[in-house]
């Protein structure tokens, strides 16, 4: 058992055997804790006493049973006293309940939200008066007995009050501890009850699923993720709830993060603990490193060869090229033209697996992404086979995105011809794409016999091919290669109809924007601004920190990008409420840099580089 679980048992047992009945309720109208007086007292069933519960729902029980004696319009009593709670206020009463006894009810707020409410039986004191005043004058005596007893019993009142006003300060610290704690935890630590509805939430929400609200309890896991996504979760949910602890991951729809989920059976109550985390970069960096072992494995089987290789095949289109000019009778000259077409192939071969384990570069331009497309179709359509179609589905912004478009061309004009080979015959291949979210969704189909199960798995291989022979294998994982670089995602599927390959690129929007450019040295300013202004951006200049403070407030101005070490103080000091891009020669490990909350550029950078840090640091968080 936990501290925390620990402390929070031996709470609830030391309210327990308090005598007076006591209620937490949270800002959001929910039970958090109750005693077991708080039951008894009330006789109130026991759904009515798990945390989580609603205000409203117990106030209605009670109006309904009389609680509050006849009313001529229940809902309205119940409406008016929920009302009531919305704006709590200190204070206390007394009052005669319907079976004749008398309670007096005590209510603060709590600095966290919600208040705690401490219900004490009075109705021997109420007696004790009643009787005083009916025989004060004939049992003086009695008076005075009863008089010693009541002063007894409110003595012993107000030791109790004091013992339960210091249990309700510990209980709010720890409550408020904890909830801090939690708070500052990178995952979404959670409750929900067997209806799916949370009862805790540590308000991180947002920061694992995108769009997400924070406030969420009192809502469903439907209501607060989506159908979709809820879909996805229930059966999980369900095993949970059933007692079988669950870890799984997700993909989430929306944002395309990939988020592992832990579910807990709550043991002592009915309902599931849930924790959730991002794990999208742990999951790109392990099929990147998967990917990069096996590219760099190809390479070095590879590396030897391609050398040799390619010398014969320098020799090979040497001669054939020399017995292409000589007159040869038809037969042979068809002969020497197919020995040159398969040279030269070998040629593109050995330039594809130099590329394997080579360095590559972004080179993000400013991309009219519809107007790329109709002309890759253009391009795509006169090597299709012949009655096979080319359909392009295109649901996109009009506003410019920056891309790598060679890149990008390469990668769909070679995912459509495998889709043209796979068919294998007259048929279709669709193109489609839209923006999702975040990202930008580009998907190719056929019409042809789907992927196998082998292909599902190891079809981003270097040299994993299907079309026995045919293929050199490095297609799909030129295409895996380039999506990861720009930080996309790849995925294959089947469909009714036959294969999908689906790319997610970060959707990166192209705005013209009032840059204050922060650097202390001329040269590299002038190359910076230069930069700038290239990709379409205004640029204001500063040469110093104090310059640039004085700048900041300028009408107009939507980012700033700065050196991290100035002439006079630190570019950190710049990030408020305005985009903030840092740049700087200082090595990853170096304190400076490894502090910084915002995008770090390594100098020296390019365009591309630039174009990508500027685009992010505008992206939502």
């Amino acid at each position: 058992m936990t501290s925390e679980r620990l402390r929070a048992d031996l709470t609830r047992s030391g309210l327990n055997l308090i005598g007076q009945a006591l209620s937490i309720f949270d800002a959001d109208l929910r039970l958090a804790v109750a005693n077991d007086q708080y039951q008894a007292m009330f006789d109130l069933p026991e759904p009515l006493t798990r945390p989580g519960t609603s205000f409203e729902d117990t106030i209605r029980f009670l109006v309904e049973r009389g609680e509050y004696g006849p009313q001529d319009d229940p809902d309205a009593a119940v409406a008016f006293r929920v009302e009531q709670a919305r704006t709590f206020q200190p204070h206390y009463f007394e009052r005669m309940r319907a079976n004749g006894r008398w309670v007096a009810v005590e209510g603060a707020p709590l600095s966290q939200g919600g208040w705690v409410t401490v219900y004490t039986d009075i109705t021997d004191m109420k007696r004790q008066e009643a009787l005083l005043r009916a025989r004060s004058e004939e049992l003086s005596e009695q008076v005075l007995d009863h008089a010693e007893r009541l002063a007894a019993a409110n003595r012993e009142l107000a030791a109790t009050n004091a013992a339960l006003q210091e249990a309700q300060r510990v209980l709010t610290r720890t409550e408020a501890r904890t909830r801090q704690v939690t708070e500052m935890v990178p995952a979404h630590i959670a409750h929900v009850d067997a209806d799916y509805r949370y009862t805790f939430s540590n308000r991180r929400l947002p920061s694992i699923f995108p769009g997400a609200a924070g406030e969420i309890v009192g809502q469903t896991v439907r209501d607060a993720l989506g159908t979709e996504t809820f879909a996805t979760l229930q059966p999980w949910l369900d095993k949970a709830l059933a007692g079988d602890p669950q870890v799984f991951e997700i993909t989430h729809p929306t944002s395309g993060r990939r988020i592992r989920i832990a579910l807990t059976p709550d043991r002592a109550g009915q309902g599931v603990y849930i924790l959730s985390t991002d794990v999208s970069a742990e999951v790109q960096a392990r099929e990147a490193l998967a990917h990069a072992g096996k590219r760099s494995l190809a390479a070095q089987l590879t590396s030897g060869m391609a050398h040799d290789f390619g010398n014969l095949l320098t020799i090979i289109l040497g001669l054939q090229g020399r017995l292409a000019a000589l007159n040869l009778p038809a037969a042979a000259a068809q002969d020497v033209q197919a020995t040159l077409a398969a040279a030269r192939r070998g040629a593109t071969l050995l330039d594809r697996l130099a590329k394997i384990s080579g360095q590559r570069e972004l080179s993000l331009q400013p991309v009219d992404l519809p107007a790329l497309l109709r002309d890759l179709g253009t391009l795509a359509r006169p090597s299709l086979t012949k009655g096979t179609t080319l359909i392009l589905r295109l649901d996109l912004p009009k506003d410019q995105v920056l891309l790598d478009p060679g890149a990008l061309q390469d990668s769909l004009l070679n995912l459509i011809l495998n889709a043209n080979a796979a068919i294998n015959g007259p048929g279709c291949i669709t193109l489609t794409a839209r923006v999702s979210g975040e990202w930008i969704e580009l998907g190719v189909t056929d019409t042809g016999p789907g992927f196998s199960d082998e292909a599902l798995t190891r079809a981003t291989e270097p040299f994993f091919s299907t079309k026995k022979g045919q293929g050199s294998g490095l297609g799909l994982s030129m295409v895996y290669d380039q999506t990861k670089l720009v930080g996309g995602t790849m995925r294959l599927d089947n469909t009714d109809s036959g294969a999908r390959v689906t790319l997610r690129l970060p959707l990166r929007p192209v705005a013209r924007q009032m840059v204050l450019l922060v650097e202390d040295d001329d040269t590299i300013r002038a190359d910076i601004r230069e930069m700038l202004t290239g990709l379409g951006h205004a640029v204001l200049e500063a040469a110093s920190l104090d310059e640039a403070r004085s700048m900041t407030d300028l009408p107009g101005l939507t980012m700033i990008l700065s050196d991290i070490q100035l002439g006079d103080g630190l570019g950190l000091d710049l990030v408020s409420g305005l985009p903030v891009v840092l740049m700087t020669s200082l090595p990853a490990t170096d304190p400076l840099r490894a502090g910084a909350t915002v995008p770090v550029l390594t100098k020296p950078f390019t365009p591309a580089r630039l174009a990508t840090a500027l685009a992010d640091a505008r992206m939502p968080a």
